[in-house]
């Protein structure tokens, strides 16, 4: 039962207008208590003190949401009509509930007081200024507050979508880069008058285009499933490189079950291919290694071929190569500073790309 209150209760204060009303009913509820507190010792007629305190708090919060209504007309405009306006909202409603609790005063303590009159009627418009610049300072920081909140709110769901935008555009520069390449190595055994072998690449392309667009590019895949893809991918390339090209997959452990961005592993590949496998008369050999530790994803891909200068190293993922570069752009973009990406010199020959990211699984 008491879940029950407190979730209906949830619900309802979900809305601004009943978070108004429960703060407005709050504010005033409070300001009765006290001012009842306050005088019940010392005046003699309970009940018309009751009487009284009851007509100034509902008298005080029918103003008060009259001023709520001018402040909402003035909300839109200019920051100096906007001051001017509800200081006079709240010099207006000052002055009016200062004539009802003034005159409530008179008809409950009668004309005799030692004060003059415009005394007590500057006392009366003093003391309702105070409270109601308080609600209008009140009721101004939370507006201000809440749009505060819906501007965040808005500048995260924009920052959200740019950067979906951004891995989307990142992520499709992939095939046409790789598309590219391939075409041009088909160009080339059509022109070797080769047909064959042309025909088994168009067909092999198709599967891998197919695979590409079967899958959202905003989604993560397993690594196992990953691997699969640049099958198909290799099954390309094999076919220029018939027995010069070996591939090695070693994936230890939950490695495989880890989630990383599709498409990860295809521009690394290719990277090696064109600069490793291809640059060796004899062809050459590709290791794909990963393994989790202390809860990252350790991901390389090296190749035995010449390796590249210290300064091409130094370099590497941020010049003008498509597919290196977007890599390291695509792991930034998703992982931010929780990534790293590394390439170093194999002592025995070759290039290593070392990737480390944070290992995730599917729920």
């Amino acid at each position: 039962m008491g879940t029950s209150v407190f979730s209906w209760l949830s619900d309802k204060l979900a809305s601004q207008r009943c978070q108004y009303w429960a703060l407005q009913c709050s504010g005033w509820g409070g300001y009765t208590l006290l001012t009842f507190i306050g005088g019940f010792f010392w005046v003699e007629n309970h009940w018309l003190y009751t009487g009284y305190i009851a007509v100034a708090a509902a008298s005080g919060i029918a103003i008060s949401e009259a001023m709520r209504r001018g402040f909402q007309r003035l909300w839109d405009k200019p920051a100096a009509s906007r001051l001017t306006g509800s200081l006079l909202v709240v010099i207006l409603a000052a002055a009016l509930w200062a004539a009802i609790k003034f005159g409530g005063s008179l008809w409950l303590y009668g004309k005799e007081s030692e004060e003059h009159p415009v005394v007590l009627g500057v006392y009366w418009f003093s003391y309702s200024f105070l409270i109601y610049m308080t609600w209008a300072a009140l009721y101004y920081g939370i507006k201000y507050y809440q749009a505060s909140l819906l501007q965040q709110e808005k500048a995260l769901k924009a920052e959200s979508i740019a950067h979906q935008s951004q891995l989307k555009m990142l992520r499709y520069q992939l095939n046409p880069h790789f598309l590219f390449n391939t075409l041009n190595a088909i160009s080339t055994l059509i022109l070797d008058q080769d047909g064959k072998t042309a025909n088994n690449m168009v067909t092999r392309l198709s599967q891998f285009l197919r695979h590409s667009l079967d899958n959202d590019p905003m989604q993560k895949v397993t690594l196992a499933k990953e691997v699969e893809a640049l099958e198909l991918y290799l099954d390309i390339e094999k076919v220029r490189f018939a027995d010069r090209l070996q591939v090695n997959v070693d994936l230890e452990g939950d490695a495989p079950k880890g989630l990383v961005p599709s498409l990860l592993l295809q521009p690394l590949v290719e990277n090696a291919i064109k600069y490793g496998i291809s640059q060796r008369e004899w062809g050459g050999e590709i290791n794909i290694r990963a393994r989790v530790f202390a809860g990252e994803l350790l991901i390389e891909v090296s190749d035995n071929g010449p390796g590249v200068s210290e300064a091409a190293l130094a370099g590497l993922g941020k010049g003008s190569g498509v597919g290196i570069r977007n890599t390291c752009e695509r792991l930034r973009a998703l992982y931010g500073d929780e990534q790293k990406t590394r390439f170093c010199n194999l002592p025995g020959g070759g290039l290593a790309v070392n990737l480390r990211i944070p290992f995730e699984q599917d729920a």
